[in-house]
């Protein structure tokens, strides 16, 4: 059973900055492809980066430009720094697998005042 613990949210002003981690208790870690997700209240969940075991990273149009999702095989970690936040930011953020996902953790929830 993967478990996955994400942190590093908080709240923050337009324009500010978050670093997301997530830990995850995944054998197959460094083969893994990895992924943020969010929901925002009254929301689905949606993808918002991505990032191969070996480094190659896809990004929301959303996100583009302003978010840098990162790996650190050896950890089991996976990042995600969050610049020029937007009040539309704000949501649940979660990691876990791009596919077949494992049981979603408790998500870190992530507020951006206008």
């Amino acid at each position: 059973q993967v478990q996955l613990v994400e942190s590093g949210g908080g709240l923050v002003q337009a324009g500010g900055s978050l670093r997301l981690s997530c830990v995850a208790a995944e054998i197959f870690f460094r083969v893994t492809t990895m992924a943020w997700y969010r929901q925002a209240p009254g929301k689905e969940r949606e993808l918002v980066a991505s990032i191969t075991g070996s480094g190659e990273t896809s990004y929301a149009d959303s996100a583009k430009g302003r978010f840098t999702i990162s790996r650190d095989n050896a950890k089991k970690m996976v990042y995600l720094q969050m610049n020029s936040l937007k009040p539309e930011d704000t949501a649940v953020y979660y990691c876990n697998r791009r596919s077949s996902f494992a049981s979603w953790g408790q998500g870190t929830q992530v507020t951006v005042s206008s």
